[in-house]
């Protein structure tokens, strides 16, 4: 027995479920749900912000090791590793003590003094 009622319900049902995967929702007017609200698409993480996380690591690494170590052996360190490859001056460059390495290795040295 055919029932056109029946079809026309069984449609709806297939058409909301559609709509719920795509993450529509169904609320009263005038209210802000779930369909308010939208996923924006994940472009995945900016080149810029992945270059600033490895050059903080990269600081943080060189003011823990001068903070460490002190100036003087940190010096003879770098002038050890200088040689005549590429690699060498290119490490020797980075790691070099530059002003805010220095600053942050002496608040470091500061607060840690605090509990130690």
């Amino acid at each position: 027995m055919h029932d056109p009622q029946y079809e026309e319900f069984r449609d709806r049902l297939a058409r909301l479920d559609r709509m719920r995967r795509q993450g529509y929702g169904f609320e009263a007017p005038g209210t802000l749900g779930r369909s308010f609200y939208r996923r924006r698409a994940h472009d995945g993480v900016p080149v810029w912000r992945v270059i600033g996380m490895i050059a903080l690591c990269m600081l943080m690494v060189k003011a823990l090791i001068l903070m460490q170590i002190g100036p003087e052996a940190y010096s003879a360190h770098l002038d050890r590793a200088a040689g005549d490859g590429v690699v060498q001056k290119v490490t020797v460059f980075v790691m070099q003590i530059d002003p805010i390495t220095d600053w942050l290795a002496g608040e470091m040295r500061r607060v840690l003094g605090l509990f130690g």
